[in-house]
């Protein structure tokens, strides 16, 4: 091995670095060979001393010297509670130093949603979405590294980073081919457990690599660097101490050699033993008992430096230990000298001028546990005092207050719930959570209880809906929570209930509270929002005279409030699922509208109705033929999510029902586009929730659709999609999906079964339209030929609900499945019946349908070429290719 000292320019810790620093050196060259290169990401892992930090420095100074930008952030042992602590140093800098109209400019619609969490912006009046945030940060990258490339992101110490920052750095990784831009982390292995460990492991996945694990010197590298620091005449044996009383540990190593320059000891074998003192010196009790030699000012002041951990100043630390201003630079100066403290490198962008910071985070966890319990929480009280007083706000003292014990104080209490609300306004619900768990310690007072569990019920209601149902329970057991508030946390039960899928309870939970209210606004709400729940209840059976009940409330309604147009949506969305006269359901849902738009209150983003209600009277017009309105509605949603930020739950069903709408337009391509982006997303949210089921339904009958069938069953058996199904609605049918596509595959028994089932829980809830629920055409098709007799009733019946629904797809969808039943002229008769249904209605995938069925049976090759160009115009390749196939043959066309 040899001794050669590494370049001047490179630290002591970067000893046998070299392929380290190779790897670093070619990701710098691929980034810069031009600017389309895509994205990059290496991940170097080690124990503390390791190296990690001066691998770092090392690749800002390649990167540098190629001319790259390079930005840099430090997580912190007592910063993991700060959200978006990391993130904030590595992009804060280049933000600030542009004019606002400049950085709205760059960040263009994410401005508002990413300005927050950068501190850049004020956040708006609402909780933001977490992932919304999480995805504008991305595209706040993604944007600066087209203004600053070739740009290189360093951060270190990442399995320090706030949890927030680690879901970003997560969605970043998994982003990168799409941005021109390196990313290097380094980390500690281990020592870290859920969500933020499940990041890690993400940006570990991405790497350009497997994690590069630095090693410990071996005994000649340490050979090589105590001669190179102490002089050639070092002999072997003082080496040889050196390195196994550090193990080869870099800092340690470099620590001791400047311990044993500052004691001039003479670096021979005889003067060795000497080592193992001077290491413990430099670490741990030693540190401690080195620093105290300082005397009690220096003592006080890294004491105050630690509980600050970030923003290491000498006036706010001055402040905190109590010392005069000439005394406290006195002891900056000491910790200085000593190796403690130090001014962060101007490079790497981190703090102010003047700044201090700790020159090793071993140093700062030092100091920071041997400050004397009592004392240390009663130095973070202060700290959250002076940290406020400082006009910071209530969230930047929250890591402080979190370690304050609890005392009874009811301001405290306050001060943690300011603080929550701003966490939450930002996308930060994890540090609301903590802050608001911490607030019932204290504990809050009888009157504010059930409020700070309201609030903490808010915070984890889109991560944790268990949590967030006992929260809401305890909370509504207690007295506090009255009027209107308690009707919200009413709902937010019933909904949290819902998204845990205890569907029947949340009816429960509704309708009992409903029966507490006398009459009035407030329980016209609640009666609308139980007749929701029910409403898409996918059980085996509904409440006997349900629809009744529902239909008599809604005729005393004009729509004068939100609770009455919520009660006629209900009411035209029960007529359909029911198969009442289409004219009739639309005009209930025209009721429902101001002006032919949403209420105000009644928004997509709008919080006290969710979008339940919405998507309700949205599917309501899609299936009965009011295609227009539908889409301007589902137009609607995706466009408010997404100028929103709100990227989970709620956009993936956007653009599921966006995808919706294309199908039944007949834009088949547009329709798997959109399912396949919900998909995408709801696999962030997690799977089995009925948004999940949405997007996959309408993807799978999408698909067959086009006539793909085994890529249909791909997604079906990829996705989960079969039984058990969900307990809520799923529009279309999903039993008469999944019986279609087991149709298609082959398994013909297989699939009657399931359409059966079908039927059987159609029957139970009442559900007798053939467009919502069309298990009965495809049931029809399936037996004709061993059970023709049956098969004509289901045709006959289907008919029947079909024009007593009254829409032109229903009644043309109607006829097809009577004219597959038929032969010769009568089926010809009836297929020219569908075609001139089909061409009257919005669902052009259905016309092209019937028009190349109709061909095929009159042998009309007009009519074959009509229904060719509508089949490629909606991208049903299998129709087209049963049009070509007929009229490649040619025989007996007309």
């Amino acid at each position: 091995m040899t001794e050669v000292r590494p370049t001047a320019a490179a630290s002591a810790s970067l000893w046998e670095r070299d392929e380290e620093v190779a790897a670093v050196a070619r990701a710098v060259d691929r980034l810069c060979a031009d600017r389309s290169s895509t994205g990059g990401l290496l991940v170097f892992s080690g124990e503390a001393g390791l190296g990690k930090t001066a691998l770092l420095a090392e690749t800002r100074r390649i990167a540098e010297a190629r001319g790259c930008t390079v930005w840099s952030a430090r997580g912190g042992e007592t910063l993991r509670s700060v959200p978006f602590n990391v993130v904030r140093q590595l992009l804060q800098p280049a933000l600030v130093s542009m004019l606002p109209e400049e950085a709205r400019e760059y960040l263009g619609d994410w401005y508002d949603i990413a300005g927050p969490a950068l501190g850049i912006a004020d956040p708006g009046d609402r909780q933001a979405d977490p992932q919304g945030v999480c995805d504008g940060l991305v595209a706040a990258v993604r944007r600066l590294s087209r203004r600053d490339w070739p740009l290189v992101l360093l951060i270190d110490d990442a399995h320090w980073a706030d949890q927030e920052t680690l879901r970003w750095l997560a969605a970043l990784a998994e982003r990168l081919e799409e941005m021109s831009v390196l990313v290097v982390v380094a980390r500690r292995p281990g020592d870290l457990s859920g969500a933020s460990a499940r990041h890690l492991d993400t940006v570990a996945a991405a790497a350009d690599g497997p994690v590069t694990t630095l090693s410990a010197l071996t005994p000649d590298a340490t050979a090589g660097l105590t001669r190179a620091t102490l002089g050639r005449h070092a002999d072997a044996a003082f080496c040889r101490e050196v390195w196994a009383v550090t193990a080869g540990n870099p800092y340690e190593t470099v620590e001791l050699l400047a311990r044993v320059q500052d004691s001039e000891l003479d670096p021979v074998e005889a003067r060795a033993g000497e080592l193992r003192e001077l290491n413990r010196s430099a670490r741990g009790g030693g540190l401690v008992a080195r620093l105290e030699e300082l005397g009690i000012d220096a003592t006080r002041f890294a004491w105050a430096a630690a509980i600050l951990g970030t923003g290491i100043s000498v006036g706010l630390v001055a402040k905190l230990a109590t010392l005069r201003t000439e005394d406290a630079h006195r002891c900056a100066e000491l910790l200085r000298t000593a190796r403690i403290l130090t001014a962060p490198d101007p490079a790497t962008g981190r703090g102010a001028e003047g700044d201090l910071e700790f020159v090793h985070p071993l140093i700062a966890t030092a100091v920071y546990n041997s400050i004397p319990d009592a004392l240390r929480t009663a130095m973070h009280g202060i700290a959250a005092r002076i940290v406020a007083d400082e006009g910071h706000g209530a969230a930047a003292a929250a890591r402080h207050l979190l370690e304050v014990h609890p005392d009874d104080d009811e301001e405290l209490v306050g001060q943690l719930r300011e603080a929550a609300r701003e966490h939450l306004a930002v996308g930060a619900p994890d540090a609301a959570r903590r802050c608001l768990e911490r607030a019932l310690e204290e504990p809050p007072r009888p009157e504010s209880h059930p409020h700070v569990l309201y609030e903490l019920a808010e915070a984890t209601f889109l991560t944790a809906p268990a949590r967030t149902i006992s929260h809401l329970r305890t909370a509504l057991s207690m007295p506090g929570l009255d009027g209107d508030q308690r009707v919200d946390a009413v709902f937010r039960l019933s909904q949290a209930l819902l998204h845990n899928d205890q569907l029947e309870e949340a009816v429960r939970t509704v309708e009992a509270e409903a029966a507490r209210l006398g009459p009035g606004p407030a329980r016209m709400r609640l009666q609308a929002v139980h007749f929701m729940w029910e409403g898409i209840h996918a059980g085996e059976a509904t409440s006997p005279g349900r629809s009744q009940r529902l239909a008599d409330l809604a005729s005393t309604c004009t729509g004068r409030d939100n609770s009455e147009r919520a009660l006629l949506i209900l009411r035209g969305f029960d007529a359909l699922m029911h198969g009442e006269n289409a004219e009739e359901v639309a005009e209930l849902c025209d009721r429902a509208l101001v002006n032919g738009r949403l209420a105000p209150g009644l928004g997509w983003t709008d919080t006290e109705w969710g979008i339940e209600l919405l998507l309700m009277l949205a599917n309501a017009y899609a299936f009965t033929d009011r295609l227009d309105r539908a889409e301007t509605l589902y137009n609607e949603a995706l466009r408010a999510y997404e100028s929103a930020g709100w990227s989970g739950g709620h956009l993936a069903l956007a653009h599921a029902y966006v995808g919706l709408g294309h199908r039944r337009r007949g834009r088949l391509t547009e329709a798997e586009s959109s399912l396949r982006e919900s998909l995408r997303l709801a696999e962030r949210v997690g799977r089995g929730l009925p948004l999940y089921w949405s997007a996959t339904c309408n993807l799978v009958d999408t698909l067959l659709a086009r006539g793909r069938v085994e890529e249909a069953w791909d997604v079906a058996e990829r996705y989960g999609f079969a039984p058990p199904y969900p307990s809520t609605i799923v529009l279309p049918d999903p039993r008469s999906v999944r019986g279609r596509l087991l149709l298609a595959v082959g398994r013909t028994k297989d699939g009657i079964n399931e359409l059966e089932a079908a039927e059987k829980a159609a029957a139970a809830r009442g559900h007798h339209n053939p467009v919502l629920v069309p298990w009965a055409t495809d049931l029809a098709r399936a037996l004709s030929t061993e059970d023709p007799a049956r098969a004509a009733r289901l045709a006959v019946d289907v008919r029947r609900q079909a024009e007593r629904f009254g829409t032109d797809t229903a009644i043309g969808e109607a006829l097809r499945c009577a004219a597959a039943l038929e032969t010769g002229q009568r089926a010809v008769r009836l297929l020219a019946r569908a075609v001139t249904y089909l061409e009257a209605s919005p669902c052009q995938y259905e016309h092209a349908a019937a028009r190349i069925e109709y061909g095929t049976a009159a042998r009309s090759a007009a009519d074959l070429r009509r229904g060719l160009d509508l089949a490629l115009s909606c991208g049903a390749d299998g129709l087209a290719a049963r049009a070509r196939a007929e009229l490649a043959t040619g025989a007996g066309l007309r």
